[in-house]
């Protein structure tokens, strides 16, 4: 008895699976696939107690990007159970028109993953163009206590925030001619900018060099963090999803 269907990726059946590698949990499951037509999804069964170790974080993003060398993947994100191997069948009948669709928009790229967030190590920069917080920064001095000292934290922050989200509104507009698709990412605490660009595979040194060059460029307004090349899990659609069960 297990604890489900792990699900790894929706692929086109015949691509071949990476030779070597196991899934997620201890000692790594054998991974397989199922299929549907011309469609396949790539499975394990489920380890109990699945939970976000390290180790399964690696394993799942690893026999990604080893399939994305043999063909378009529908990447799953981590943790993507199904109750049993009909559903997984099920879905896939179910939503084959549109898997295959995505299989051809995916074929050949990546996502790069682009994060925009305040700079905190640029307060001279901050204080010499920000006419507003100087004129706290002064008035804590001459008068310094506790609400002076509020006020003038929540103008630097406000500040901050505020060039970050400017600056990031600039990077994205110098980086999305060269994608073929952009997602808006979810809220991140702290974050002014969360995008994913979806990249032609040959081009993806070169994005990530444009990427460096932008953010240097404008480093006094925020501090960028990227990531990638990476499974385009931005750009798969909510339908070939299965829905996590329990633990996952």
């Amino acid at each position: 008895m297990t604890d489900g269907v792990y699900v790894y990726a929706i692929l086109r059946t015949g691509t071949a699976l990476p030779k070597g590698l196991g899934g997620v949990g201890s000692p790594p499951a054998r991974i397989r696939t199922v299929g549907q037509g011309p469609l396949e999804a790539v499975i394990s069964d489920a380890p109990p107690e699945l939970r976000a170790r390290r180790r399964d974080l690696l394993a799942h993003q690893e026999l990604l990007m080893r399939l994305m060398d043999e063909g378009p993947v529908l990447p799953m994100r981590f943790g993507m159970v199904a109750p049993d191997e009909e559903t997984v069948l099920q879905q896939l009948a179910a939503a084959g028109s549109r898997h295959a669709v995505t299989l051809e928009q995916v074929a050949g790229r990546f996502e790069i993953n682009v994060k925009a967030f305040p700079a905190q190590n640029a307060l001279a920069a901050l204080l010499a163009e920000e006419k507003d917080v100087r004129r706290l920064r002064d008035a804590a001095r001459r008068r310094p206590g506790y609400e002076a000292s509020i006020r003038l934290g929540e103008a630097v922050t406000t500040a901050l925030t505020r060039r970050a989200a400017a600056a990031g509104q600039r990077l994205l507009r110098d980086l999305t001619p060269g994608a073929r698709a952009v997602a808006a990412g979810p809220a991140v605490p702290g974050c002014a900018l969360n995008v994913s660009f979806l990249v032609d595979r040959g081009d993806s040194d070169t994005f990530l060099t444009r990427a460096r060059t932008v953010a240097d460029a404008h480093r006094e307004h925020m501090e960028v963090r990227l990531a990638g090349p990476l499974p385009c899990y931005s750009f798969v659609s909510s339908e070939a999803r299965p829905v996590p069960v329990g633990g996952a």
